[in-house]
């Protein structure tokens, strides 16, 4: 088995290559005078069994170049099986038409990967559980909820937890998030999206009067859902607000605006590398799924069962 790591996120490789007590493999990922992404293999790949770890957040069209040129190069290495681990999946939100003449860029984006010469995908969290089948190879979707649980059992009051979807169709997700904290209640928060990136939170399904709310959701882009999901919560009578996001694009002014919010607390994971701006936000923390993402790709390797990792 041997570890690549694109330009995306190293920190990220590096624990999980730690946490597997192997080196990551010697390779350049290097840009050409005019960006051109340029790949070249250090060390002898043939008949391995290798991991590209390479998540496609901002900016996303560099990062999935970067992948899709080092699973060619491990191709054309003859590299005996080349698994993406792609923790943040890239374009995940363009899963379905929302209108007339628009793509399902999500689709793309597999088919590319598959084209590429990838044998199987690793991922955290897809946007959608349909995107799985958008791969005509074997795709694993982990949960971050594990590592979250924990956390949150460590660090907040148990005996007056709720558990706050910030839309309908997170549910799922909060309810999992949910069963994992002794079967905490649950609320949601229903939202009318005017436009892209901008929502108005309309009504709180649930009663949330003294209880210490946990947001849970996948993406955290603009911040404006959570923020004025925080903001509902506190109207109606909730003790304390945190957030727990599973990917952290925080794009424009997500930091500012999560540190004028209403929010205690954002949580997010190292799924994309956080920038600066994140690092020194002072309601904004890290935590790492590199042994989760290390933990699966032993099993992978082994051939043995990843989704025991959940039970």
């Amino acid at each position: 088995m041997k570890l690549l790591s694109g330009n995306a996120n190293h920190p990220l490789a590096q624990a999980i290559a730690q946490y597997l007590e192997m080196p990551l493999t010697e390779a350049s990922v290097r840009r050409f005078a005019d960006e051109e992404v340029f790949v070249e293999i250090h060390e002898n790949v043939r008949g391995e069994d290798v991991f590209v770890i390479q998540p496609t957040g901002f900016p996303a069209n560099d990062n999935l170049m970067e992948l899709l040129i080092c699973i060619d190069a491990l191709k054309r290495a003859s590299a005996k099986r080349i698994t993406a681990v792609v923790p943040y999946f890239g374009y995940a939100r363009q899963d379905r038409k929302p209108g007339p003449r628009t793509p399902i860029s999500a689709k793309l984006v597999a088919n590319l990967i598959t084209v590429a010469g990838a044998s199987r995908v690793l991922s955290v969290d897809l946007h959608a559980g349909q995107i799985q089948g958008f791969f005509d190879i074997p795709t694993d979707n982990l949960y971050a909820a594990p590592v979250m649980s924990a956390d949150i059992l460590a660090r907040w009051p148990a005996e007056n937890l709720m558990v706050v979807s910030p839309d309908v169709g997170g549910v799922v997700r909060a309810r999992a998030l949910a069963k994992r904290l002794n079967n905490a209640p649950l609320a949601i928060v229903d939202k009318r999206r005017e436009r892209p990136g901008e929502s108005e939170v309309m009504n709180i399904i649930g009663d949330v009067t003294g209880r210490f709310c946990i947001l849970v959701d996948d993406i955290v882009d603009s911040a404006g859902t959570l923020c004025n999901a925080a903001a509902a919560l506190r109207e109606a009578g909730a003790q304390d607000v945190v957030a727990y996001v599973s990917h952290g694009v925080l794009s424009g002014g997500a930091v500012a605006r999560v540190d004028a919010s209403a929010l205690t607390e954002l949580v997010i994971t190292d799924s994309i590398a956080p920038p600066e701006a994140v690092q020194q936000a002072k309601r904004i923390r890290t935590l790492t799924i590199a042994p989760l993402l290390a933990e699966a790709i032993k099993r992978i390797a082994d051939e043995s069962s990843v989704s025991s990792l959940f039970d």
